[in-house]
């Protein structure tokens, strides 16, 4: 039986504790907001479906992970598998931008066998007269980092849906840039229905 996708990527939500990562991927999956104050315990799952071109289908796999200390070693055996990350700072919280840095040199470092596709996100820019960071070094990290920018608001459902949009795109431009050969030799974070009707397998395994 044949997938009923073209491609799955599992894309890895980092970020510190409170900036949003849950109430981003709710509004992204289920078109709601959340505002919830419950922490994430360890990793939650959930999957979404895009079609960046006509005809091909791409099947994200997202895992929301904990943003406290305490978690960071279930988070950290989730690295490997990922293919893309988002990184989330609350615009709001000095702190949490900061500490943007660290999460992507962690994942970096622990990574390094294979290419990543990494996006930067922050949160809450609807609460305008609240913001700290501004967009101007927000741009700046991101260039540093070479990952694209934007600003999003799960609450008001504000580039939610753009920057998942665009971050599958960049998915599907690495996977396609990558070799067949090295991309089963360095990762395991996505495959195709075309190689799988190729091995004509009764099932999908993927």
């Amino acid at each position: 039986m044949a997938c009923a996708w073209d491609f799955q990527f599992r894309v890895l939500l980092l970020g510190d504790s409170g900036v949003g990562k849950t109430s981003l991927l709710h509004r992204y999956t289920d078109g709601q907001f959340t505002d919830t104050t419950t922490e994430t315990v360890g990793v939650d799952f959930c999957c979404q479906e895009e079609e960046p071109e006509p005809g091909v289908k791409v099947r994200l796999q997202f895992w929301d992970t904990a943003g406290q200390e305490r978690y960071r070693a279930v988070t950290r055996s989730y690295y490997r598998n990922a293919a893309g990350v988002l990184l989330l700072f609350d615009l709001t919280t000095r702190q949490s931008f900061d500490n943007v840095t660290e999460w992507h040199k962690e994942v970096s470092e622990r990574t390094q066998a294979k290419p990543m596709v990494f996006m930067l996100l922050g949160a809450k820019n609807d609460l305008k007269q609240k913001r700290i960071v501004t967009q101007e070094e927000a741009q700046r990290l991101a260039e540093n980092l070479g990952a694209p920018y934007l600003e999003t608001s799960a609450q008001t459902g504000s580039n939610v849906s753009a920057a998942l949009s665009l971050l599958c795109r960049e998915l599907l431009r690495a996977a396609r840039s990558q070799t067949q050969a090295s991309a089963e030799e360095c990762s395991r974070a996505y495959c195709t229905n075309e190689e799988m009707q190729k091995k004509q397998e009764t099932k999908c395994t993927c």
